[in-house]
């Protein structure tokens, strides 16, 4: 059973940074893909950064130059590094990642951003 958490949601200023984290655990195998996405309050969830098993990396415009998708191999985490936070980042964000053809999510952590 594949599970992901994940974590370091929370309140900040405008401007501010967060790292967002996801653990991975159970069997992970033919890994295509892993990404971030958000899901603002009533609207469509919406990919944020994805890395998949050819190398390729996905940023959306509007986050470009401020995150920054990485993971670590050992501790089977995946980061999501957040800089110069805006309002309109507000958003619960989702962990996925692609095995084969299957998908697993995580459970969301919720960041705002506000004065």
């Amino acid at each position: 059973q594949v599970q992901l958490v994940e974590s370091g949601g929370g309140l900040v200023q405008p401007g501010g940074s967060l790292r967002l984290s996801c653990a991975v655990s159970g069997s992970i195998f033919s890994l295509n893909a892993m990404g971030w996405y958000r899901q603002a309050s009533g609207k469509q969830r919406e990919l944020v950064a994805k890395f998949t098993s050819s190398g390729s990396t996905y940023y959306r415009d509007s986050v470009k130059g401020r995150f920054t998708m990485s993971g670590d191999n050992v501790k089977n985490t995946v980061y999501l590094q957040m800089n110069n936070l805006k309002p309109e980042d507000t958003a619960v964000y989702y962990c996925r990642i692609l095995l084969a053809t299957t998908d697993y999510w995580g459970q969301g952590t919720r960041v705002t951003v506000s004065s």
